[in-house]
């Protein structure tokens, strides 16, 4: 199974990266699995740490991939990196081993701290489509076209009949950016 994420590490240099990511979780150890090239993943092997975030603000997850990389953060407890200033709940992650692979490295991490900081409501129905809409927008570079309006549409309904002021604009922010790929001509890079 894979859960949607926020996985915030920091370089050596302590430059905070946060990038929405699924995960795994496999025999009690978080394996995150990022595609080269990755900011994550030269972090994590640069410092043997990151953390996992469960959160609800489907914003994070927009505003990533669409240019928007600030959001709070504070310093984790066992591990010299930082997590979201609100999730429902973090991990804090060290690096056990890799499983090195020229397209798609596996780093397998051992939970070393991990904490719930409130409860967890459930999603509507607007944040699944805008955590899908992400994951398609991640992808604008390797799907067709229509593909993409085709999903779009269909995760439209579920915006229109259940999103919040959150919701809304992180939909608009995704919505602009598969605008501005295709106004580029397919060239921008995600």
């Amino acid at each position: 199974m894979i859960w949607e994420t926020v996985v915030t590490t920091r370089s050596p240099e302590g430059r905070v990266h946060i990038a929405p990511m699924g995960i795994r979780v496999e025999e009690g150890r978080v394996v995150l699995a990022p595609f080269r090239p990755s900011t994550t993943l030269d972090n994590v092997l640069a410092t043997s740490a990151a953390t996992v975030n469960m959160t609800d603000d489907v914003r994070i997850f927009a505003g990533c991939l669409t240019g928007r990389h600030d959001w709070p953060t504070v310093a984790c407890e066992q591990i010299p990196g930082v997590r979201l200033a609100d999730p429902i709940a973090h991990r804090e992650l060290k690096l056990a081993h890799v499983a090195d692979d020229a397209t798609r490295p596996r780093l397998v991490c051992d939970i070393v701290f991990e904490r719930t900081h409130r409860a967890f409501s459930g999603f509507n129905r607007a944040q699944a489509a805008v955590v899908e809409a992400a994951i398609l927008v991640s992808r604008l570079d390797l799907l067709p076209a229509e593909k993409i309006d085709a999903e779009i549409a269909y995760l439209t309904i579920a915006i229109e009949k259940t999103a919040g002021p959150a919701e809304r604009e992180a939909w608009g922010w995704l919505m602009a950016r598969i605008e501005r790929f295709r106004g580029a001509g397919r060239q921008e890079k995600i």
